[in-house]
């Protein structure tokens, strides 16, 4: 991991940013929820952050995800076609979340 030392002489932990695909912006990584593709082609919400496939980040709230859904940019951006049932179940675990 990538440290910088701050103004104090301490080390200061580098935050990841990462950008939503409905409302285009960079946030912290953790403020984020990523859609994930399993290498099996599954896609799920990964709420930790660490399962494995290919990932995309929307923010944690239902407007942006139905921007997504409009747009199909979850689509393009997994590269694979995703069903109506999946982003059902994703507003439906979002909605369960938060």
């Amino acid at each position: 991991m990538s440290e910088t030392k701050s103004a104090n002489g301490g080390k200061v932990k580098k935050i990841p940013m990462r950008q939503c695909l409905g409302c285009n912006e960079h946030k912290p990584k953790g403020e984020l929820l990523r859609v994930v593709r399993s290498p099996e082609g599954e896609i799920s919400l990964d709420f930790t952050g660490k399962k494995s496939g290919r990932g995309a980040y929307i923010c944690k709230n239902i407007a942006c995800l139905k921007r997504v859904r409009k747009s199909r940019r979850l689509e393009h951006n997994l590269a694979c076609a995703i069903s109506p049932e999946v982003y059902d179940r994703m507003e439906a675990e979002l909605s369960e979340e938060a």
